[in-house]
C-alpha cells in the first residue's frame, strides 16, 4: 500500500470518527485524544492532516455537507419515484432523516450554537450551508409548484428549520408532516403548476 493511500485512509478515518462523535456528543465535548484513539491513528497523523481542532471541525462540517446532500437527494428521488411531487418528496425525505437512528438535529446548527462565535470558520461554513440548503428548498418549490412559489421560500425554509428543532426536542418525526402541511398552506393556490 502506498504512503499516499495510507494517508488518505487515515484522514478518512479521522473525518468519519470525528463526524460521528461530534454529531452524537457535540464539538466541544469531544477532545482530540478521543478522536485519535477511536480513529486508531497517531497524534502526529491527525496533526499532519488537521493543524488544529478548529480546522478539524471545519473539515468535518464540509464532509457532513457532502454526506447529508447525498443521503437527502437519494431519499427525495426514492419518494418522487413513488409518485409524490418533488415538494412532497422533500418532506418525506425530511421525515426519513428525523427517523434515522441517532438523529440529533442539524450538525450545522449544533456546531454554530456550540461554537458561539460567528467569526469561527466552522460557524461561517454552517451559515453558508444554510444558505445553500434554503436555496435548494426554493429550487424544489419552483420545480414542484411553479415560479411564483419562490416568493414563499423564505417562510417555508423557516418552517423546515423549526421542524428540525422540534423533531429533536420532541423526539418524534411528526414535525415533518406538520411542516409539509404548513408549507402547502403557504403556497397560493393560483401559483401552483398545472399537472
Amino acid at each position: 500500500m502506498s504512503t499516499t493511500k495510507r494517508k488518505s485512509d487515515a484522514r478518512q478515518r479521522i473525518l468519519e470518527t470525528a463526524e460521528r462523535l461530534f454529531y452524537a456528543e457535540g464539538v466541544r465535548a469531544v477532545g482530540i485524544d478521543r478522536i485519535i484513539s477511536e480513529s486508531e491513528v497517531a497524534k502526529m497523523t491527525l496533526y499532519n492532516h488537521f493543524a488544529s481542532k478548529d480546522e478539524l471541525i471545519l473539515a468535518v462540517l464540509m464532509y457532513r455537507e457532502e454526506q447529508f446532500k447525498s443521503m437527502f437527494d437519494k431519499s427525495i428521488k426514492r419518494h418522487a419515484k413513488k409518485g409524490l411531487t418533488l415538494l412532497e418528496a422533500f418532506f418525506a425525505a425530511l421525515k426519513d432523516w428525523f427517523r434515522s437512528p441517532g438523529f440529533r438535529g442539524c450538525s450545522f446548527i449544533n456546531a454554530a450554537v456550540e461554537l458561539a462565535d460567528s467569526e469561527h470558520p466552522a460557524s461561517q461554513f454552517a451559515s453558508a450551508h444554510k444558505v445553500r440548503f434554503h436555496e435548494r428548498i426554493k429550487e424544489i418549490l419552483v420545480e414542484s409548484e411553479g415560479a411564483k412559489a419562490a416568493d414563499v421560500a423564505p417562510a417555508i425554509s423557516l418552517v423546515v428549520e423549526g421542524a428540525i428543532i422540534t423533531a429533536v426536542l420532541q423526539g418524534t418525526p411528526d414535525a415533518a408532516d406538520i411542516a409539509r402541511s404548513a408549507a402547502l398552506s403557504l403556497i397560493p393556490k393560483n401559483t401552483r403548476k398545472k399537472s
